[in-house]
């Protein structure tokens, strides 16, 4: 699995015209589920994204999580980030898993997070606003058969 995670002053997200989810300070995580992704997985980035220091402290340092600062994530499906661009100009996403697997998979994500969470609507078309706050941008990435890669 994949969470790319953005911190924010705060932070919406619509589905067909209407507000679904929004945040004011916090982050948002966009969640992708490959083929090969588990609920491990996802419990683990879960775990990840609530204790990651990526919020200043009185001294300007990133020393605090989401969660010290009282903050809040919205979490939103994001397949495209197995998409491979490597050959021709569109890419493929053979790599993600498939619908009832990812929509599991970021289920699981989400209810694993402990700090308010707001989310996207699986499989929809979705429109993000968001004030970034840094910026402050980060790629988290679990594989089952590898944890070591990054945790």
């Amino acid at each position: 699995m994949q969470v790319v995670l953005q911190r924010v002053a705060r932070a919406g997200v619509r589905a067909d015209g209407q507000q679904v989810g929004a945040i004011d300070a916090g982050l948002v995580a966009l969640v992708g589920a490959g083929r090969a992704s588990t609920e491990d997985d996802a419990r683990w980035l879960a775990a990840k994204t609530e204790s990651l220091r990526l919020f200043p402290d009185d001294d300007g340092r990133m020393n605090r999580s989401v969660t010290d600062i009282g903050g809040s994530v919205l979490a939103v499906s994001q397949f495209t980030l197995y998409g491979d661009a490597r050959k021709g100009r569109r890419p493929s996403f053979v790599e993600a898993a498939g619908p009832e697997t990812g929509e599991r998979l970021y289920r699981v994500y989400c209810e694993a997070l402990t700090v308010p969470t707001a989310t996207g609507v699986f499989g929809a078309h979705m429109e993000i606003e968001l004030v970034a706050d840094g910026p402050v941008t980060l790629r988290l990435a679990r594989h089952a058969h590898a944890p070591e890669a990054l945790g």
